[in-house]
């Protein structure tokens, strides 16, 4: 697959064009990536009780504190009045995966997977944030960023 960026005054507002000699099922996966990428919003609250729109690239985990849902976004922590598990399907498994029962977490915020815990994995983020994978989830984590079975 080719991606060229072409910068130009005739563009006032940003463009993406999936091009190929056929319609497949490549392409169509390519488009529907970037239609829920671009398309997909998760109404939250802030700490200040206002309301706000989350793109899926904004969120780096969704995890249950208590009776609530929780985002936390790179730079604040946002209410919402949802299910973890309904979260979890609409944000789907390509970029999201579930690490313990009570969380999910954006694999494209993930900084370092630290495995010197015998028996866990210890996962930090690009903004500082730590947790861990539960035991039961340990061997879905290694198959998926590191093909181990």
């Amino acid at each position: 697959m080719e991606i060229k960026t072409e910068i130009s005054s005739r563009y006032p507002e940003p463009e993406l064009h999936v091009c190929n000699h056929e319609l497949n099922d490549e392409v169509k996966n390519i488009a529907k990536e970037l239609h829920d990428i671009y398309d997909l919003k998760i109404a939250c609250t802030d700490g200040r009780g206002n309301r706000c729109m989350l793109s899926p690239g904004d969120i780096v985990s969704v995890y249950a504190e208590g009776q609530k849902v929780m985002v936390l976004g790179e730079n604040d922590t946002y209410t919402v009045s949802r299910k973890l598990y309904e979260l979890e399907q609409e944000l789907g498994d390509r970029h999201f995966v579930r690490i313990s029962k009570s969380e999910i977490i954006n694999i494209r915020k993930i900084k370092k997977l630290d495995m010197s815990v015998i028996g866990t994995i210890r996962i930090i983020t690009r903004n500082g944030h730590e947790t861990y994978v539960s035991r039961r989830n340990v061997s879905k984590i290694k198959e998926k960023f590191m093909g181990l079975k």
